[in-house]
């Protein structure tokens, strides 16, 4: 096995190790106003909704996860049988390592294989040459593409990199790439000014990824001889970059920390046309059975329909108009960064 290979499992398995199902985060601290009579009624139909100029039965989807190793092979494989079955977006782990071993194909065309119809995203890292990136949108039949920003990963990560000029091959990146770019992070939070500045050379999706769930500064130093561990509090709250992101009037998605179906809910009140899972659905598989993931998406679908007409809501157009209120430390920190 390579010794890109070889990091792709110990992810898989550090991922595991430090997944906490019920941990605290900024989703805690952010609250909606509820109508005691909401006049509505629970509707699968409310939720539906396209991703990429495709029909989907809800606005959450299979964030990124892994590939590019056996047992990235095998989970690839299940979350496209269930995304096929339960119709919604899966976005597959970062391809840049088909650069150099492209013999690792199969890992992630597993998923293109078994959900052949519906939404795949690719994933690069950001200093994958365009004609590069373009043959993985080309052999997934990928109908968007993430790139990933990850400089605190890097830093933590042994082997990591050490150079973070990438602003000019994203700039070519978007002129050669033929589908949407979604520019993500990791886990740390896009802010702000990133996001203008990206904004301002024509780069229209981004996925904030904040903190509050998997850390991978974490992940990378527990890889590391050296103490690293500072590193695990540099990220951005997710709810703080999602406001961020609002601001910009840029398309939004909402990731980083999602555990159940009200952190769904509160990603879209917070202008998420979409929200992101990763950690929380592959442990399900992976601590349980596909079955179980399948039956747990399928329950979530169904508890966001209920979510929507608890607050009076009969679709998803107008979720972002639904009062929220913070605690006080999140208040702080939103007056602080306005």
């Amino acid at each position: 096995m390579s010794i890109r290979s070889k990091r792709k499992e110990e992810h898989l398995v550090l991922a595991q190790t430090f997944f906490q199902s019920e941990k605290a985060n900024s989703f805690d601290q952010l609250h909606l106003l509820r109508p005691a009579l909401p006049e509505t009624k629970v509707d699968l139909a409310a939720i539906k909704t396209t991703m990429f100029g495709k029909e989907i039965n809800a606005p959450f989807f299979i964030n990124a996860m892994t590939g590019g190793s056996p047992k990235s092979l095998t989970i690839n494989k299940e979350l496209g049988k269930i995304a096929n079955q339960t119709k919604m977006g899966l976005a597959l782990g970062s391809a840049s390592i088909l650069v150099k071993e492209h013999a690792q194909l199969d890992s992630f065309l597993v998923a293109r294989e078994a959900n052949p119809d519906g939404v795949i995203i690719a994933n690069v890292n950001a200093k994958t040459a365009p004609k590069d990136a373009q043959k993985i949108v080309d052999e997934l039949q990928a109908d968007a593409l993430q790139i990933h920003l990850n400089t605190v990963q890097e830093i933590a990560m042994p082997e990591g990199e050490r150079d973070f000029h990438w602003l000019d091959n994203l700039k070519n990146l978007r002129q050669e790439i033929t589908v949407p770019i979604i520019i993500k992070e990791v886990g740390f939070g896009l802010d702000q000014a990133t996001i203008r500045l990206l904004k301002n050379e024509g780069f229209e999706w981004f996925d904030v990824a904040g903190s509050g769930g998997t850390n991978f500064a974490q992940i990378e130093n527990a890889r590391n001889q050296n103490d690293l561990s500072y590193l695990e509090d540099l990220g951005l709250p997710t709810v703080i970059a999602a406001m961020m992101a609002q601001k910009e009037e840029v398309n939004l998605i909402v990731s980083g920390g999602v555990r159940n179906p009200l952190d769904v809910f509160k990603g879209l009140c917070l202008g998420g046309q979409y929200v992101g899972i990763s950690n929380v659905f592959l442990q399900a598989m992976e601590q349980n059975s596909p079955e179980f993931l399948l039956q747990m998406i399928q329950n979530w679908q169904h508890e966001l329909a209920g979510l929507l007409a608890i607050y009076g809501q009969k679709d998803l157009t107008n979720l972002t108009s639904i009062k929220q209120y913070f605690d006080l430390p999140l208040q702080d920190l939103i007056m602080q960064l306005s």
